[in-house]
């Protein structure tokens, strides 16, 4: 499963303008069932009970990784947007592009009894994977680890967000054309 999963994240993968395009993974209904199922697959012993995202396409990979673990989905929201009820609130440590995000988890998504995967597109500076893991550990939760489909992260932030498994490394990426 992981080694089709692999070959169609590639195969959708593109460079535009210098930004890296994963969307026609979501366009693809069997790319993107093999590529969610990729992404839990190291994951489906460990119990999870939860499955955060962090928006925007950590929320369509999270949601989908979720209905495939048979859990529920927690959506971790940026900047301002409506989102009720009680929050814990981080500002993450600045990412490739030097900005830092406000990211919101709504408290009673979580509790004790959670373990708790975080799902998503890219991982490279681990910024917003740290400020999400501590949230999920504020609530009381396990932080179990992260599943992406491009792994970019490298050195010292690694150790700290535990199990990280990626579909890719940006190395195996094609030369970017910009």
């Amino acid at each position: 499963m992981l080694t089709t999963a692999r070959a169609l994240a590639l195969e959708h993968f593109q460079w535009i303008g210098g930004h890296a395009d994963v969307w026609a993974i979501f366009r693809d209904a069997r790319a993107l069932a093999t590529v969610v199922a990729g992404l839990v697959e190291p994951f489906r012993d460990e119990q999870i009970t939860a499955v955060c995202g962090i928006e925007s396409r950590g929320f369509l990979l999270g949601g989908a990784a979720a209905v495939e673990l048979g859990v529920g989905f927690v959506p971790i929201r940026k900047g301002e947007g409506l989102f009720p009820g009680d929050k814990v609130v981080r500002q993450s440590s600045p990412d490739y592009r030097r900005l830092r995000h406000t990211l919101r988890l709504q408290r009673s998504s979580l509790g004790p009894e959670d373990r708790v995967l975080l799902v998503d597109d890219w991982i490279e500076t681990g910024s917003q994977a740290a400020a999400v893991k501590s949230m999920v550990e504020e609530c009381g939760s396990t932080w179990v680890g992260c599943s992406v489909i491009v792994d970019q992260l490298t050195g010292a932030p690694r150790n700290p967000l535990g199990a990280i498994r990626g579909l890719l490394t940006a190395q195996e990426l094609p030369p970017c054309e910009s």
